[in-house]
């Protein structure tokens, strides 16, 4: 039988125990490990069932998906069908990458309404912006993009999702002595546009994921985390591959307000995609997390 004094005696060296273990501690409350299925591209549109059950058995448990339009929906699949492929998998859509057609640079609300849809039936956190088209790179445009942003956030909200930015290496260019980025950041609200900072493109673009942190706390909900290629630059390869030292940012989750990361692999693969993935997962579930 146990009595009250002997399972607080129990509980109190089972704590002990923990603290004295602190790895243990760590390994009881891992972040979930997610994969931008863009990675996937080649992959997803000749079968998409298959593909998210390899993603699945690779250890991933979060995605976030690409490619939606009112017209081709995801790679011909209804979100209601997708949805279903995802839970079979016991996968969640948390987020997902969504152009909104012309509504950044016009206004024309209806690609951002089906977006909005498409990503509740997901039952996804987050509706991200992945790009902005390059005729819209100049001081002017991002102003009115911010402006846009924050009119699509308050619909979102409407809908029970949060609105995200994705960056490239573009935003960090200057303007009269001001980025892109630094217009996005200063001119959304804090508490409606959130932001997904790609680490590959900010150490690509020469910037310090560590000094945006510093001096935006709480505002990067999502990371990209993609390696960069040891010999060309401007190439991926799998994570802890490549010449980005990923330990630091990790350290830093709390001050930059993650809550998901993706990993994302736009080309190079050492293998085939699948093993990229895996070896991707392996790296990070091991050494980062």
């Amino acid at each position: 039988m146990v009595t009250r004094r002997n399972f607080i005696i129990n509980t109190s060296l089972a704590a002990a125990a923990v603290l004295a273990l602190p790895s243990l501690a760590f390994s009881m409350n891992k972040k979930e490990i997610g994969l931008q299925l863009y990675t996937l591209r080649e992959e997803l549109p000749k079968n998409v069932k298959q593909t998210l059950e390899k993603v699945a058995a690779s250890g991933y448990t979060n995605v976030e998906t690409y490619g939606f339009s009112i017209k081709d929906q995801f790679w011909g699949l209804s979100p209601i069908e997708l949805k279903k492929i995802l839970d079979d998998n016991k996968l969640k859509a948390v987020s997902g990458h969504y152009n909104l057609g012309s509504y950044l640079y016009d206004e024309n609300t209806a690609e951002l309404i089906a977006a909005i849809e498409a990503a509740k039936i997901l039952k996804s956190e987050f509706l991200t912006v992945p790009w902005i088209d390059e005729p819209f790179r100049k001081i002017e445009d991002y102003k009115k993009i911010a402006l846009r942003l924050n009119q699509a956030a308050k619909m979102c909200k409407e809908a029970g999702l949060k609105l995200a930015y994705h960056n490239h290496d573009f935003e960090f260019q200057k303007h009269d002595g001001v980025t892109g980025y630094e217009i996005l950041l200063n001119e959304t609200d804090k508490n409606l546009v959130y932001f997904e900072l790609d680490l590959y493109w900010v150490v690509r673009s020469g910037n310090d994921p560590l000094k945006l942190f510093k001096e935006n706390p709480g505002r990067f909900k999502m990371w990209h985390v993609k390696d960069m290629d040891k010999i060309n630059p401007a190439l991926n390869t799998e994570i802890g591959s490549g010449s980005i030292y990923f330990k630091p940012f990790f350290r830093e989750a709390k001050q930059s307000g993650m809550i998901h990361f993706f990993v994302e692999q736009e080309n190079n693969y050492a293998g085939d995609s699948f093993q990229s993935i895996k070896t991707s997962f392996d790296f990070i579930s091991k050494e980062l997390i």
